[in-house]
């Protein structure tokens, strides 16, 4: 892989490692421009750097560790912390290691596997975009989905994330403890 697809790897993947995080740690009200940003990132990344995508199970992980529930307020809220941060942040890693280790440490290795397999280094870079943005857009499916399928439930009877923790129903979210 190239100089340009190196850093085209690492600005996507640290791109939406840090919309993830500032969107997702600690209580955030759950809106419609937080499911819609996401979208758009993934949009525009998808525009500019998917040249044809070749042919996440990591996404639904990181949603489980995210709580949603509602306030008294009734409107829904999310909570992650270290544990989400922590996945997202291996994930990332993991795919940035790849990266770093296919132009250091095996580069004639994965050349080889890679003409094996009649792969090219575009569907390589284009398969690492993909699972960021399927990471991405699997944890917006997922709060999507969990938020409304608390519209009509009252607030005080909501248990957080299904674990059987109610909320307050004073309207100010306290700090999620284990149940």
């Amino acid at each position: 892989m190239s100089a340009s697809s190196t850093t085209t790897i690492w600005i996507i993947n640290l791109v939406v490692l840090a919309a993830v995080l500032e969107a997702d740690l600690g209580h955030r009200k759950i809106t419609r421009f937080r499911l819609i940003r996401p979208l758009v990132i993934a949009a525009v990344i998808a525009a500019f750097w998917i040249s044809g995508v070749a042919t996440s199970g990591l996404g639904i992980a990181a949603a489980a560790l995210m709580r949603v529930y509602t306030a008294g307020d009734g409107r829904p809220y999310s909570y992650a912390w270290i544990p989400y941060a922590l996945l997202w942040m291996a994930v990332v890693g993991a795919r940035l290691w790849f990266d770093y280790a296919a132009h250091h440490t095996f580069p004639v290795q994965l050349g080889t596997w890679m003409d094996a397999n009649q792969l090219t280094k575009s569907a390589l870079i284009d398969a690492f975009i993909f699972l960021a943005l399927a990471m991405l857009l699997t944890r917006t499916g997922s709060l999507a989905v969990r938020s409304r399928a608390l519209h009509g439930t009252p607030p005080g009877m909501l248990a957080a994330g299904g674990r059987g923790a109610t909320r307050p129903t004073d309207g100010v979210p306290e700090r999620l403890t284990r149940d």
